[in-house]
């Protein structure tokens, strides 16, 4: 590989989480705020090490005898993009000699998130957990899904558009679903705003609106939410042969102009959900 395309800092740690091989767990939290580590970090035991660089967080420690790392990305599949390549090379490229491995490693990618229901059966406060996403700005079409075969990858059309649909881990699924939580179909967007519909002093132009989306269905199901990660985190994570599922606290409903009074405790009691599950 060319030292230009897996980058090391001086310490030989990766670029942008300065981490080192072996100090990460295969069961990877991912969170998007980086004060969201520290409340996961609280739970945790015999912790191994906390670094941060920008807005990378990572902390290892222990929970009920196992091993877990939570990781901060930021917000947006951009990010998203640098923290699975980061740690996918963690795990399968060899630093030393400066090549991918033969041998391969695969990881569990359990994200926490939070996000907008645009169903009016989907209340505000309950969890959601992504059974697939939809990558609606097309951003993983900068790799090369078209030679990519997959079971877990299918395509939709909107309109004039083709776009990707992932499905999520089905170990994990099945590991994380109850009946306590919504199932969904989850629209990742590239933004908050303009993305996602949203009017700001600046009038909209050529961004997909609420009703647009209401009017995409896969597998007999309507987009349920919109976030900014999770169609990125499984299209790489099956890109790279790692699992993945995506756990959302509801906090606003879009149809119902709705938003949590009590945002920081519906995510607090996710975190313990998946924690006891993982």
């Amino acid at each position: 590989m060319k030292s230009s395309e897996i980058i090391t800092n001086n310490d030989g740690s990766i670029y942008h989480l300065c981490l080192k091989p072996n100090q990460v767990s295969k069961e990877i939290i991912l969170v998007g705020d980086p004060f969201r580590v520290d409340i996961i970090s609280k739970y945790l035991h015999d912790i191994e090490f906390t670094i941060q660089n920008r807005e990378f967080k990572c902390v290892t420690g222990h929970y009920n005898k196992k091993r877990v790392s939570v990781i901060s990305t930021g917000i947006g599949g951009s990010n998203i993009d640098i923290v699975i390549n980061e740690l996918d090379a963690l795990f399968n490229y060899d630093f030393a000699n400066k090549c991918f491995k033969n041998t391969h490693e695969s990881v569990n990618f359990i994200r926490i998130g939070t996000s907008g229901s645009i169903s009016g059966d989907i209340s505000v406060d309950s969890w959601l957990i992504s059974e697939y996403a939809i990558d609606i700005n097309s951003q993983l079409s900068f790799y090369d899904i078209k030679n990519y075969s997959s079971k877990n990858i299918e395509l939709i059309s909107l309109e004039d558009k083709n776009l990707y649909c992932f499905k999520s881990s089905n170990t994990l699924f099945q590991k994380f679903y109850s009946h306590n939580l919504y199932k969904g179909l989850t629209a990742t967007c590239n933004g908050f705003y303009a993305f996602q519909g949203r009017e700001t002093r600046i009038p909209l132009a050529s961004t997909i609106d609420i009703d647009d989306l209401k009017s995409i269905k896969f597998k007999k199901n309507h987009i349920t939410n919109l976030e900014m990660e999770t169609a990125i985190i499984y299209g790489l994570s099956d890109f790279l042969g790692h699992n993945a599922i995506s756990l959302n606290a509801i906090l606003a409903n879009r149809i119902n102009d709705l938003y949590s009074q009590n945002p920081a405790e519906v995510i607090e009691s996710l975190i313990l959900f998946v924690l006891d599950r993982i």
